[in-house]
């Protein structure tokens, strides 16, 4: 799988002592490793819900495999693609530090990799260590196309709490019946929504809930008296989750590979794009019964949503390590979930998850601000084409936009432009700092919903202080949206209802322990301010997690500058970096 390296050490010394060669290792130290991994694109064929169709997968395997790396680690994966489909990989959280060449989203860092092709995604895991994710960055291949990335500290570092007894990847999914490709395919054709998703899963396994499902069931089996770390991954297309395990309490512990306050909660709440570690604490006794582990969506816009429960068992080890003599005798405990529309639940949740912000374990926040944006997130139409007719709203073709500028995707990547200076008909970097045509943006929505269809992006120098405030607007209904920032983590200062005051609501700002992360919901009919340094060189996408969104437009990209030094500056493309 790999092999062991030392120049990412610098505090090795290697001293000569009687013909022996001895490694010293001072307290920070310790090796890194360099991890091959081969990704094969393929078909394959799976049966869920009784149907059977064939999937877009990664060797075959749903959800694909492990991707298993210590911090500091270098990591070099070979993604072949053996299927008619383009395809690019995202490695969802990792920072990048100039290496955007291996981002992954398709038309931004690289053009898709095209059938019987292949690209090498080479980066070094920095600073960071927990649960991310990796998956498709083109089109709904993701529904397929994902799968968990588990960053361990570095040899000799511990975690900021006891060491788990076993780590389990919890990866949320969504399942169609039907090519999502051709769900999505349609919508945009129609100009309607897509048609929602058949069922959730739970390690892309549906769950007894569903029509004959009871066979694909996820089971966690655990002893008693022992602590499990779950790794949870919200690698749904389109929906936030609620999740819990029915009698029993769950330890948060670290979101987005940030490690925070541990607080202890009986529900979960996460969206797309999000991870978070938990700590699952067994009884400490055989308790003769097995527990519901449910997830459900959480729903704050309007139109039609796919409102089934997926649900795993957690079961545990029968003292005498073989079955109960009568299974009939075991109970069977379900979990109760807050309301699928509960904002309240959502916004109480969010604000109890802080930064660690230990002395080992700092939370920088910048204190001070370079460039201010305030950025309207939300739903809009486009009109509907001549001689067509359209399923949106008044006739029209749905749309979605950042300061309604529904991005275009170009047919050639981003970073290549910018690199060579050759943006000149491919985007332009006056996308507006603020709302051009400011309005009650949660009071009574707009008559005009038409949006601005450009390819344009925001300038960075590097390094600056960045402020963004990501604020809902009521067009089309209000909807909680979880915004994914590639290339870096953020720190969310803030977040309310209504419309942000800036006058006001900054000297509210949690400053001191706020939470980083790489993906944020905005609230349903509020607003989230986030803060970052300008630090990684490169052009670094930022959308909703949400598929249909981000396929109506709901996206944007930051162009940062390189720095003065060598080691802030973006490298050259790589030789195998895909022609568009």
């Amino acid at each position: 799988m790999g092999y062991y390296y030392l120049s990412c050490s610098t505090s090795i010394a290697a001293i000569l002592f009687f013909g022996f060669t001895i490694f010293w290792l001072f307290p920070q130290s310790a090796f890194c490793m360099t991890r091959h991994y081969t990704f094969n694109i393929v078909q394959h064929n799976v049966t869920r819900l009784c149907t059977t169709k064939s999937i877009v997968s990664v060797n075959g395997r749903f959800p694909g495999p492990r991707l298993v790396a210590r911090e500091g680690d270098r990591v070099i994966v070979k993604v072949v693609n053996r299927v008619s489909n383009n395809i690019s990989i995202h490695w969802h959280g990792i920072r990048q530090l100039t290496s955007g060449w291996a981002d992954g989203p398709a038309y931004v860092t690289q053009c898709p990799i095209q059938t019987n092709q292949s690209y090498t995604y080479n980066f070094t895991i920095t600073g960071q260590r927990g649960t991310l994710f990796w998956h498709a960055h083109i089109s709904w291949l993701r529904a397929t196309v994902y799968g968990p990335i588990i960053i361990l500290p570095r040899h000799n570092e511990s975690y900021p709490f006891k060491k788990p007894y076993k780590q389990i990847p919890i990866l949320f999914g969504e399942w169609w019946n039907v090519d999502p490709e051709a769900v999505i395919n349609q919508a945009l054709q129609t100009g309607g929504g897509p048609n929602v998703s058949d069922a959730y899963t739970i390690n892309g396994l549906p769950g007894p809930l569903y029509n004959c499902s009871s066979k694909d069931t996820f089971k966690l089996k655990v002893k008693p008296g022992k602590t499990y770390m779950l790794r949870l991954i919200n690698a749904a297309l389109n929906d936030e989750m609620f999740f819990s395990i029915a009698n029993h309490t769950l330890t948060i512990v670290e979101a987005d590979t940030i490690y925070t306050k541990p607080f202890d909660t009986d529900v979960m709440f996460i969206t797309p794009g999000q991870t978070t570690n938990v700590l699952l604490k067994t009884k400490p006794y055989y308790p003769n019964a097995n527990f519901l582990m449910a997830a459900q969506p959480y729903f704050s816009g309007l139109g039609t949503f796919d409102n089934s429960t997926v649900a795993g068992i957690l079961e545990y080890e029968s003292p005498l390590h073989g079955s109960p003599t009568n299974k009939n005798k075991i109970k069977l405990f379900k979990p109760t979930l807050p309301n699928m529309t509960s904002t309240s639940f959502v916004s109480n949740f969010t604000k109890k998850i802080r930064s660690l912000a230990s002395i080992r374990f700092p939370a920088n926040v910048p204190q001070s601000v370079d460039k201010r944006f305030l950025f309207t997130v939300g739903l809009g139409s486009s009109p509907c084409p001549k001689n067509m007719t359209c399923q949106g709203p008044n006739g029209t073709k749905f749309a979605a936009s950042v300061n309604n500028i529904s991005f275009a995707l170009p047919t050639t990547a981003l970073l290549q432009s910018h690199y060579f200076g050759q943006s000149n008909g491919i985007y332009t970097t006056d996308f507006p700092t603020s709302p051009l045509n400011p309005f009650n943006y949660t009071g009574t929505p707009p008559n005009n919903t038409l949006v601005t269809n450009a390819t344009k992006l925001v300038v960075l120098s590097f390094n600056s202080s960045v402020e963004v405030v990501l604020q809902d607007t009521s067009t089309l209904g209000a909807e909680n949206h979880p915004l994914h920032l590639h290339g870096y983590n953020f720190f969310v200062v803030g977040e309310g209802f209504g419309n942000f005051d800036p006058n006001n609501d900054p000297a509210n700002f949690n400053l001191k322990d706020p939470i980083e992360r790489n993906t944020v919901g905005v609230p349903a009919g509020g607003w989230v301010a986030f803060r970052f340094f300008a630090d990684n060189p490169g052009v670094w996408f930022m959308h909703c997690h949400f598929d249909v969104h981000t396929s109506w437009g709901l996206r944007m990209a930051w162009v940062v500058l390189d720095g003065p030094l060598p080691s802030q500056k973006l490298p050259p493309p790589p030789s195998d970096l895909p022609k568009c």
